[in-house]
């Protein structure tokens, strides 16, 4: 399926770092991988960049706040866009939808790419009160669709996503966040781990954070988190350093793919304890996934999406993610039994083998892509 690298393909993203997993490890790097010719448009003040995997990094300038971030860095992403004169353009936020539109309007292909449910997300926002959080959803949920209606294809990063745009977008296809076999995966005897367990991705309310670290101060294994991210908001971070359960955290903030690796190397399993916001009951969190393919056990929010997959496979343990007592009791009983541990890891690990990994998503990827062109 491997195509001459006479398509210039340029992903386009304000918001995303370079090195964001799923648009620079996966998308970028399966079409550089399979012939294209693949430039990635970033917003973060670093530079540009030509990468060993053949992806021209192309920096725009970091603008200032939220604001400047949505006008300045917009409109250079635009301007970068039409300067390099792409066969396709594959977009990543929805700020950056009116820049798809323009695009359309000069002949150009576009791909819109919904790594989010925007309209269940702007249900949880906190600073709006319901009335007005209802009324945006609705607004921005018919525009999208609008929009989706003019772009060549549409991309949805779980399948619920996907669904929303079957009988409006021209293509639709799903394309889950799901790992690369082997990226993760540390070769250490289970004897070797220590008492840990880990979190990793961006450290929040919504997320978890409190109730987990609440967790901390009532478990009797002993058991220590490793925790990799960076914290959302200054005020919750100083909340949680000052809170009993940081005693028994290993702080080992952003680190990189080799870093995540490590950690979850010596942890005995991995928390994706998000609370039941709209956005997140249907979601397809990739750490969990990540958690699976490193052959640690996922102790997990109780959603019923997320329970299908973590019981199913017997790869973990769910819990109400809003019950610091139902964490703790959890972290305990993995730590306290090391071969139902290890097997739930081996369990993980085979299902992301077989079916939740990158290999059978770029698949998808790229059929899309020929389809589009032919």
């Amino acid at each position: 399926m491997a195509i001459a690298p006479t398509r210039l393909i340029v992903h386009l993203t304000s918001v995303h770092q370079r090195y964001d997993t799923r648009i620079f490890w996966k998308l970028c790097n399966s079409l550089a991988a399979n012939g294209y010719a693949v430039a990635l448009v970033v917003a973060d003040g670093k530079g540009d960049e030509h990468c060993d995997n053949e992806v021209r990094v192309l920096d725009v300038g970091r603008p200032g706040g939220r604001l400047g971030r949505m006008i300045k860095a917009t409109r250079r992403v635009k301007a970068q866009a039409f300067a390099l004169n792409a066969d396709l353009y594959h977009l990543h936020d929805p700020e950056l939808i009116p820049i798809g539109l323009a695009l359309k309007r000069h002949g150009k292909r576009v791909v819109f790419d919904f790594h989010e449910d925007v309209p269940k997300q702007l249900l949880s926002k906190p600073y709006l009160n319901r009335w007005a959080l209802r009324l945006l959803s609705a607004v921005f949920a018919k525009y999208e669709r609008a929009a989706a209606s003019r772009f060549d294809a549409v991309i949805g990063a779980t399948p619920v996503i996907t669904e929303k745009f079957r009988k409006t977008a021209k293509r639709v296809a799903n394309i889950n966040n799901f790992p690369r076999i082997g990226e993760l995966e540390i070769k250490r005897p289970w004897e070797g781990k220590a008492d840990e367990i880990a979190y990793v991705g961006g450290i929040s309310a919504v997320r978890g954070i409190i109730p987990l670290i609440r967790s901390l101060e009532r478990i009797r294994s002993g058991a220590k988190l490793n925790l990799v991210g960076r914290f959302e908001d200054k005020a919750l971070e100083s909340i949680v350093k000052s809170s009993a359960g940081w005693r028994n955290v290993h702080d080992h903030g952003f680190q990189d793919r080799a870093g995540v690796r490590d950690v979850l190397g010596r942890s005995m399993a991995g928390l994706v304890t998000l609370r039941p916001t709209p956005a997140y009951l249907d979601s397809l969190p990739v750490k969990m996934f990540e958690y699976m393919s490193a052959g640690i056990p996922v102790i997990a929010s109780d959603f019923p999406l997320w329970r299908e997959i973590v019981l199913g496979h017997d790869c973990g343990l769910c819990v109400d993610p809003d019950d610091p007592d139902a964490i703790a009791a959890a972290i305990d009983a993995l730590i306290s039994d090391r071969k139902r541990a290890e097997q739930m890891g081996r369990n993980g690990r085979a299902a992301v083998q077989e079916i939740f990994n990158w290999s059978v998503e770029e698949k998808k990827l790229l059929q899309l892509y020929t389809d589009i062109f032919a």
